[in-house]
């Protein structure tokens, strides 16, 4: 099993200032300690539910990743996950193969349909106006996004978006592409473009953290029926489109605290053991107290070497 840090906190003693400072040391943390994802969130505000109010700090997204590739050596970028409909289609795949490149083959297209329609209003970008549209559209820049990234040049004519020579060079260096992470649980449509046109999925497995809501807490407590539903599902859905379940990174997502009055390492080496037996092959964490560095380290020295083999 392989382990990833989400930084989705950016509210630490000190912040601003030492924003870039203290985000250097957690990057190169997590690079040093054998951490195999380093993740940012697109979002304009704080996401509320738990992790604090709309008016907390929030990076934005590619600017973070961008800040975070020169830092770092191995450990692979992305965000948990791109909205679909904060960027025109051909922009993000420049955008995700620059990072690509500049990176030496480390990027990764972490992507949902996005759902903040509070933020998205707040900064004048258009709200798709239903659920269809804005699933409709996030297929179609999926669609976009394996057009540009196959070298097909031919005029792409779909039904939100129009491009006439989509050139893309140059060409990542992640063979064939970078991978595709589509964040998101929805069984009829989003685990089916998984299913489609993803190289990996995410799904939440909640947080045992008492500051969060009791429906995060109790999917952390029920997450193995939970997960093991929505892999099934996933299962279902490759054997329908003539996918080979296995080619699909499963991955999850989770809050946690490393600390002496929370969850030690030896706890969290059997949440990765209980994940891995039912399939999951990367689990992702974001920390509360992350920003002090040694809860990274400690996963780094401690987990890291014992789960690699599950």
């Amino acid at each position: 099993m392989k382990i990833g840090l989400q930084v989705p906190w950016f509210n630490w003693p000190g912040s601003p200032e030492n924003t870039g400072p203290i985000l250097g040391k957690m990057a190169r943390a997590a690079d040093d300690g054998g951490l195999s994802t380093l993740w940012a969130m697109d979002h304009f505000y704080q996401v509320r539910q738990g992790f604090g109010p709309a008016g907390d700090p929030m990076l934005e997204g590619y600017t973070t990743l961008a800040y975070l590739a020169a830092l770092t050596r191995r450990v692979r970028l992305g965000l948990m996950v791109t909205s679909s409909f904060y960027r025109y289609p051909g922009v993000l795949v420049k955008t995700v193969t620059t990072l690509d490149v500049l990176t030496g083959g480390r990027a990764i297209l972490g992507i949902g349909a996005g759902w903040d329609r509070l933020e998205s209003a707040a900064m004048g970008v258009p709200f798709p106006p239903s659920l269809n549209e804005r699933m409709g559209r996030f297929e179609e820049t999926l669609k976009i996004v394996k057009h540009m990234w196959s070298g097909d040049t031919r005029t792409f004519e779909g039904e939100y978006h129009r491009l006439e020579e989509p050139l893309l060079s140059p060409m990542p260096l992640s063979k064939p592409h970078p991978p595709i992470l589509i964040g998101g649980e929805g069984e009829k449509k989003t685990l089916k473009y998984v299913a489609l046109y993803g190289d990996a999925c995410n799904l939440h497995i909640g947080t045992p953290l008492e500051e969060f809501s009791a429906r995060w807490r109790d999917r952390y407590e029920n997450r193995v029926e939970v997960l093991t539903g929505k892999l099934d599902v996933l299962r279902r859905h490759c054997e329908n489109v003539g996918r080979d379940y296995g080619e699909i990174e499963k991955t999850t997502l989770g809050t946690i605290k490393i600390a002496p009055d929370a969850m030690s390492a030896g706890e969290l080496v059997e949440l990765c053991e209980g994940l891995a037996e039912i399939g999951i092959d990367q689990a992702i964490f974001n920390m509360p107290n992350a920003h002090e560095i040694t809860p990274i380290e400690t996963i780094g020295k401690e987990v890291i070497p014992v789960v690699a083999n599950m």
